[in-house]
């Protein structure tokens, strides 16, 4: 890769929120897994080493794309740099069955190799995306935001949540340290919502604070406390209701519900008013989508 092209894609990983250092991380330790005992048997014996090959990644159903840039760092691992790929789609775009998303052309052995890890790491984080994408459209026109959770696989989190805003949605916590979020272990604690309120201001009164609430009358100690941010867990749809109402006299507060949410009643949760839907779902329940490394 030269200098200008190393350079315009550092440009636009970053652009997207992504690191070069940490998707070549990813990459290395899944290909270790796959050649850890060795190199790919099968492809040594079938695949002359002077043989050349395209394939193109295409996708077997709708979904939304996420991903194309890990794809590429695979096949750049396994072929030293010595291949050319295309993203025929980018990252947030629309995929139907059939769609090209990636074309690459390299040494057909080392095509094969880098296949699998390539599809791995693009099938999940689009499923990701495709299933965010779901959610978003269910609760457009209600002025909600879909966010995520720290509910990700070990070591692929910043990734996973790269593949949400893919699918339209917005992220929230990214880590312990970067906002806090008192929930009922904390408040059990602490004594109290006041008292844990008032624990974590006094240790960071800078830093974002979010309160997870179980009941109406948890609701109304959080704001008497000065919340900003409440977390409604599994309130049903009537108190999501009275919850937006009874904030109403609090203009800077934002509600978000959580816990118990479906796709098929996220619009009615999000019409109540409240400004956020938290889902786990996007990333620790969504299918992989299936895409497939077609040779031509």
């Amino acid at each position: 890769m030269s200098v200008q092209a190393w350079m315009a894609q550092e440009a636009q990983l970053a652009a997207a929120g992504l690191r070069s250092d940490e998707i070549d991380a990813v990459v290395g330790r899944a290909l270790q897994e796959d050649l850890r005992d060795g190199p790919d048997v099968t492809t040594m014996a079938t695949v002359g080493p002077d043989v050349h090959g395209t394939a193109l990644m295409v996708s077997r159903q709708s979904g939304v794309l996420a991903g194309g840039p890990l794809a590429v760092a695979v096949f750049d691992q396994v072929l030293g740099g010595d291949v050319q790929v295309d993203l025929e789609v980018a990252d947030g775009g629309v995929l139907a069955p059939g769609t090209v998303a990636l074309r690459v052309e390299g040494a057909l052995a080392g095509l094969l190799t880098a296949e699998r890890t390539a599809l791995n790491l693009v099938t999940h984080l689009s499923g990701i995306a495709t299933e965010t994408r779901r959610w978003v459209d269910a609760v457009a026109g209600t002025g909600a935001v879909v966010r995520d959770t720290r509910k990700t696989l070990p070591g692929l989190r910043s990734l996973e949540k790269y593949a949400v805003r893919c699918g339209g949605g917005r992220n929230h916590r990214m880590s312990l340290g970067d906002a806090a979020l008192i929930k009922d272990n904390h408040v059990a604690a602490a004594g109290s919502v006041g008292a844990a309120i008032a624990a974590v201001r006094s240790l960071r009164p800078d830093i974002a604070l979010e309160v997870e609430v179980d009941t109406l009358d948890q609701l109304t100690e959080a704001l008497d406390h000065g919340a900003t941010l409440v977390l409604l867990d599994n309130f049903s749809l009537r108190d999501t209701a009275t919850a937006v109402r009874r904030a109403a006299a609090y203009p800077e507060v934002r509600l978000e519900a959580s816990g118990g949410l479906t796709l098929d009643r996220a619009h009615a949760v999000a019409a109540t008013g409240v400004h956020y839907l938290a889902v786990g779902a996007l990333t620790h329940s969504a299918p992989a989508l299936d895409l497939g490394l077609d040779l031509t």
